[in-house]
């Protein structure tokens, strides 16, 4: 697919796209691309949706932002601006994972009247982390956190060709038979190669979990994202990521507005796009009504 460029609140975004008919919005995370929607794009054209997945501010070929803000308010302008220009109506859908999936919570939370449903992958509503933040098994599943908060990130993550990134991949991966993460893994790299680029990918964390103020009241993240949306939304979430388990995935739909839903995906890890995608395509095209 070609890579087109679109400038939106201030920033110049690359993105791919593919059908015709209301806009369904995919956002990535880290250290990820837009090649994680490549099973799900194809589907959701047939099934009548313009599926526009665009990388991330900061992330290769995307601008890096001006003023080097990694921000989550942010990239929820970045998603609510995406909508306005490319001519979304009450009909759009978002979908995220990872960072794209705090994204859509914040973008559907804020701006309801511009999408009709939510997907959200593998990162639940912030108030749902608390419940196995101080689990020391969690603790150190989430390091990567902590470590990108030193400056000396900077230095390391680039060793031996990104080695970290390799290592985080696999680590946060579950046990799905016939996936390779080669190509994700490789397409994440190149799109944080730069130093610049870098910098902006670990800004995601130093900016968003500062350390002097992440889960305190000064935290503005979690400010920012502690509304639900009032649309339908169906989360899925990997069984092998361990911030959520049967028990906090049934508050989690709970919580949620009548219509919605949420899988554990059996044997899954954080990465359901890629690991399982017949079975991702297939529940989030029968929550569209498709």
């Amino acid at each position: 697919m070609e890579t087109k460029r679109i400038t939106v609140n201030g920033i110049e975004l690359a993105y791919v796209e593919q059908g015709e008919g209301p806009l369904a919005l995919l956002l990535h995370g880290f250290p990820e691309t837009p090649g994680m929607y490549r099973h799900l794009m194809p589907v959701l054209a047939a099934a009548g949706y313009r599926a526009v997945a665009p990388y991330m501010r900061g992330f290769a070929p995307s601008q890096v932002p001006p003023d080097g803000s990694m921000l989550m308010k942010d990239l929820v302008a970045d998603a609510n601006a995406l909508h306005e220009a490319l001519g979304g109506d009450g009909d759009a859908v978002i979908v995220g994972h990872d960072w794209g999936g705090f994204t859509t919570w914040g973008a559907a939370a804020l701006a309801p009247e511009r999408w009709s449903k939510v997907v959200v992958a593998d990162v639940p509503p912030l108030r749902f982390y608390e419940r196995r933040a101080a689990v020391p098994e969690q603790i150190h599943k989430n390091s990567h956190f902590y470590f990108f908060q030193m400056g000396v990130a900077d230095q390391l993550v680039p060793v031996n060709d990104f080695g970290y990134l390799d290592w985080l991949w696999n680590h946060w991966s579950g046990d799905v038979a016939g996936y390779d993460p080669a190509e994700d893994i490789r397409a994440g790299k190149e799109a944080l190669r730069d130093p610049a680029n870098l910098r902006m990918g670990l800004g995601l964390y130093r900016q968003n979990f500062p350390a002097d103020a992440f889960g305190t009241e000064k935290w503005e993240m979690g400010r920012l994202l502690a509304g639900l949306p009032t649309q339908p939304t169906l989360y899925l979430h990997g069984s092998e990521d361990p911030v959520v388990d049967e028990e906090i995935l049934a508050d989690i739909v709970a919580a949620l507005p009548e219509g919605s839903d949420g899988v554990l995906l059996q044997g899954v890890g954080h990465f359901p796009m890629v690991e399982a995608p017949e079975e991702v395509n297939r529940r989030i095209l029968d929550f569209l009504g498709k």
